[in-house]
């Protein structure tokens, strides 16, 4: 009698001499800390063509900040909301302009913001980042008006092609 369960045999590895899979996922490669850098300098030259002093949080794929920075005279929340911005792109996978509508009173979403203790935040400025059609991170801006915000990080996003 065989003392290997079929639990513990479809766990194990495959014999090395067995194909390898033709419908492996292909592998994309991951946001780097020298494209945050990037994005960094990207939204600072957007927020300076249109005078806003703010700050922009950039997060990878896993929610871990890659890159940070608050002008010298921006407001003090702007460093919270970029943050809290990237964030909510990234976990729904949208940019925050496109959800604002969905969690007013009457919408679809109206208690996602209480329902959840996590640090998301529906105004525009954050948005979700994709390399070959996969999510590899996010992007927020905070301290212009929320179009603003939206607009600059649009335009760094363009500029990296990381639409």
């Amino acid at each position: 009698m065989s003392t290997t369960s079929p639990t513990s045999a479809s766990l194990s590895a495959p014999p090395a001499s067995a194909p390898a899979s033709s419908a492996a996922v292909p592998t994309v490669r991951p946001l780097t800390t020298g494209e945050a850098d990037a994005l960094i300098g990207a939204v600072v030259r957007a927020a300076d063509d249109l005078g806003v002093r703010g700050s922009v949080t950039v997060l990878d794929a896993g929610g871990h900040l890659l890159a940070f920075r608050r002008d010298d005279a921006a407001v003090l929340i702007s460093g919270e909301t970029s943050t809290r911005k990237a964030y909510t792109a990234l976990q729904l996978d949208a940019p925050t302009a496109d959800l604002v509508d969905l969690v007013r009173p009457d919408g679809l979403f109206h208690t996602l913001p209480t329902a959840l203790d996590r640090p998301l935040l529906f105004l525009a400025g954050g948005v979700p980042l994709h390399r070959d059609g996969r999510l590899i991170g996010a992007v927020g801006v905070g301290g212009g008006a929320p179009e603003q915000d939206h607009r600059i990080a649009g335009a760094a996003i363009a500029e990296l092609g990381l639409a």
